[in-house]
């Protein structure tokens, strides 16, 4: 077999239990692959000894029949995710030089399934970001490409969906707190899952947003994302908010077949200066949808408008609050100080060197939404216009919708610079159709559909009911095949 680094999750372990491959081989074609793609960006840490190793036990496990899902399959971890002995910088230089005496819990269950751990992905700083742009490692770059400008390959997740695109590795961790795992997805013409809140347990994941943060697998295929979800879940008593839930056999549950099914098209989502091709994308979506049995309904969701804004209400105040932790005392990056100087300039300089600009300004905006005089007429009103949002998707479920069919992004991959020279917010309404998500606490998938007209991917969101993921990956897999998107970036690096 030739180009293993190609192959997907399920073939590569259909591969590995047949014997026509090993784990090594498809270790070192992806080592390959990422020595050769070094001006990606992609990794920010490699662990090629840790990856071989892994692969010959792997490879051993399979020999006497001991072969869980991921067993042997090489993957990336997002490097917001704690791995033992390994650096976890969440892309940001105040955790230089921190290397974590534990493994997180999602990371944990797909090594100790047999996964190989290929190295840590770049990242957006602490996952602030929508186009891997603040990271302390320099962008990751998009392998898609349409002339001589380099594009971002989204955010924050970035260097996992470039890794999973140029085939770096079989696939990759991300997380998505406004849509990290679902925007950069859409950029790069791969299926990335964002599952029910709770599904995944955040233990060991370096927090952003505690109740908007959840973990999820960024494959090349639908597929792929059921098996590496099932790993990736399950009740974790470290978590108080992980859900004591069994965890069904997605892969089985994708029978693809959506005869009867509702799919709600929301009216709040034709959103004025939409771009035409993001329109009929969408029309599109719904057409293969309608051919494949569903019925397409249309529905209401009236407070998406209050989304965007609540949210960087919500999630910049939850951020103040996680990163104040980070004070140069205990690890990570400590500023240097002058004679005189004491605990509290420590402190101001640690934090003033170690947060990028982004960071800074997101944790400015939650302490001052979290100080007296403003906390109820910011915070506490975000989190009322959150119960609202929450409810809207109740009240569609409840009539009996399954699904809920909507844009992924506002555009195609945009140009690195772009957006980071203008107002910060039109940066952040890259998030406009995801964060609904996040904020009712929602499973939601990215499935590319097709290509714009200079020849970049677009993806579709399917949204769906609280704890069926397996419904909505079947849902998804049908609109796969519809769409029968098979297109891949040019090599150029």
């Amino acid at each position: 077999m030739t180009d293993l680094n190609t192959l997907g999750l399920a073939e590569a372990r259909d591969a590995l239990r047949a014997g026509s491959t090993t784990s090594k081989e498809l270790t070192e074609a992806c080592l390959k692959a990422i020595e050769d793609a070094g001006v990606l960006n992609a990794f920010a840490h490699h662990t090629p000894e840790i990856a071989m190793e892994q692969a010959a036990a792997a490879d051993a496990r399979i020999a006497v029949g001991d072969a869980p899902e991921m067993c042997g399959l090489p993957i990336g971890i997002k490097d917001l995710f704690c791995t033992k002995g390994v650096p976890s910088q969440a892309g940001s230089r105040i955790l230089e030089g921190f290397l974590p005496e534990y493994e997180s819990t999602v990371s944990g269950n797909l090594l100790g399934s047999g996964a190989v751990m290929l190295g840590k992905l770049n990242m957006d700083e602490f996952a602030m970001g929508s186009s891997n742009e603040t990271s302390v490692y320099g962008n990751a770059i998009n392998p898609w490409k349409v002339d001589e400008r380099q594009l971002t390959p989204g955010g924050s997740s970035g260097g996992s969906a470039a890794a999973v695109a140029a085939d770096l590795c079989l696939a990759a961790t991300g997380t998505d707190t406004g849509g990290s795992i679902r925007q950069p997805a859409a950029f790069t013409g791969t299926v990335g899952i964002k599952p029910t809140y709770g599904r995944c347990s955040r233990w060991g994941v370096v927090a952003f947003a505690s109740s908007l943060d959840q973990a999820g697998p960024m494959t090349k295929s639908v597929r792929d994302a059921a098996i590496m979800l099932e790993t990736m879940c399950g009740y974790d008593p470290k978590d108080s908010t992980s859900a004591d839930l069994a965890v069904p056999n997605f892969e089985a549950l994708m029978t693809g077949d959506i005869r009867g099914k509702k799919i709600g098209l929301p009216k709040e989502y034709r959103m004025d200066g939409m771009p035409a091709e993001i329109d009929k994308l969408w029309a599109d979506g719904a057409d293969m949808l309608r051919d494949a049995g569903a019925e397409i309904v249309d529905i209401s969701l009236p407070h998406t408008k209050y989304a965007l804004p609540a949210y960087y209400v919500i999630a910049p105040a939850e951020a103040s609050s996680n990163l104040a932790r980070y004070d140069g005392v205990r690890y990570g990056h400590r500023a240097t100080l002058d004679a005189g100087d004491g605990i509290t300039e420590m402190y101001e300089k640690t934090r003033a060197e170690g947060f990028g600009p982004e960071v800074q300004r997101r944790v400015m905006i939650g302490t001052y939404v979290l100080s007296a005089g403003f906390y109820d007429a910011y915070y506490n009103r975000a989190r009322r216009v959150r119960t609202l949002i929450k409810k809207d998707f109740e009240d569609v479920f409840a009539t009996g919708v399954n699904a809920i069919l909507t844009p992924a992004t506002p555009s195609s991959a945009f140009g690195l610079g772009e957006m980071t020279d203008v107002d910060p917010v039109q940066m952040y309404l890259n998030d406009v159709f995801t964060v609904t998500v996040n904020m009712a606490g929602l499973p939601g998938i990215s499935v590319p559909v097709g290509l714009d007209s200079k020849g970049l991917p677009m993806g579709l969101q399917l949204i769906g009911r609280p704890w069926e993921e397996g419904d909505l990956l079947s849902s998804a897999y049908a609109l796969e095949k519809a769409a029968g998107f098979v297109a891949k970036p040019t090599k150029w690096w």
